[in-house]
């Protein structure tokens, strides 16, 4: 009879020690979407947000990584996001355009004069706010990521003045906001989804396309392009975002780490894009790619006409208060 009790009490035991280590052994596993490889920005914004939920959680969240579109395009990516297939993601603000509109105010041209501007912008009450507009649209904005200054590449001819950017068909984003800027410079706006673009310019579908330094280095376009133009003609924000049915049971405590490694994420995507500034061009010239400057006096002059239509969508003041930020 002793021995039946010591045999419960002891089964009783074990059965608690199990339920208390069930949390680690069950750890939660949280799936993040992203176009590029692992060796690109985001890929690197990626592996902090991981490393700091993995870290802060004690194991208890994990991320599993799905880079390269493996989950979709980045319209399709959100769309996951909005229905809880996917927990979390990093985009570019061309496809949150379609989602929070407001977002399509940091893509007018020549807005931001270089990345300390653009930084300040984002980190201060005007980027704040515009991460607030998110859950009404169903999804929840953890931080602010980036992808730096946009340029042109292309296989016909380099691109010094606007003239010369007149009649290439070049691959955009699905952002209206870049595309009106293009099409006023006379350039054959195309826009097509990430996956699709290597294709089309091996089979000359399209001359070119416009991206950062950051893509293009990590999407190894110069094996693609002959010519790249450092136009600088967008800056390229980046958001972390999540599923409101991942972040919505959280925790006050769990939801407080994955903001914090949303804000990792933006940093290390920020040394990324710094790194690469330095180190990039050099790297595609001596992966054969020509690069040159080009007059962007010019380029501000020729797309100074399209203002008028930002300043209808977005309004002035907001447009203006961006432009004057010191």
């Amino acid at each position: 009879m002793r021995n039946n009790k010591l045999t419960k009490w002891l089964l009783a035991l074990s059965a608690a020690g199990m339920l208390a280590a069930g949390p680690a052994l069950g750890a939660t596993k949280l799936k993040m979407a992203y176009a590029l490889s692992t060796s690109s920005h985001y890929g690197a914004g990626a592996k902090a947000f991981a490393e700091t939920v993995q870290n802060g959680s004690k194991g208890e969240y994990t991320i599993e990584q799905f880079p390269n579109s493996a989950l979709g395009g980045e319209r399709e990516v959100i769309e996951g996001l909005q229905l809880g297939t996917i927990d979390v993601a990093i985009v570019s603000t061309g496809a949150t355009l379609n989602f929070v509109p407001e977002t399509g105010v940091f893509d007018i041209p020549f807005l931001f004069r270089d990345l300390a501007h653009a930084r300040k912008v984002l980190d201060g009450p005007i980027g704040q706010k515009m991460l607030e507009a998110f859950p009404k649209r169903g999804l929840i904005a953890l931080a602010w990521g980036e992808q730096g200054f946009r340029h042109l590449t292309n296989n016909v001819r380099p691109v010094v003045t606007p003239e010369d950017a007149k009649g290439l068909k070049i691959r955009t984003t699905e952002n209206p906001i870049h595309i009106a800027a293009f099409r006023q410079l006379g350039v054959l706006a195309t826009p097509m989804a990430w996956p699709e673009v290597a294709t089309a310019l091996q089979q000359g579908t399209i001359d070119g396309q416009e991206n950062p330094l950051s893509v293009i280095v990590s999407a190894k376009l110069p094996q693609l392009q002959k010519y790249l133009s450092l136009t600088a003609h967008v800056y390229g924000p980046a958001l972390v975002l999540m599923s409101p049915s991942a972040y919505g049971g959280m925790s006050d405590g769990d939801k407080a780490l994955f903001k914090k490694a949303g804000h990792e994420a933006a940093v290390a995507m920020r040394k990324y894009v710094d790194d690469i500034e330095q180190s990039g061009i050099e790297e595609v010239k001596k992966e054969g790619m020509q690069v040159n400057k080009v007059d962007h006096a010019a380029f501000v002059k020729a797309v100074e006409p399209v203002y008028p239509q930002y300043y209808k969508q977005f309004g002035k003041e907001l447009v203006e208060s961006i432009r004057n930020t010191q």
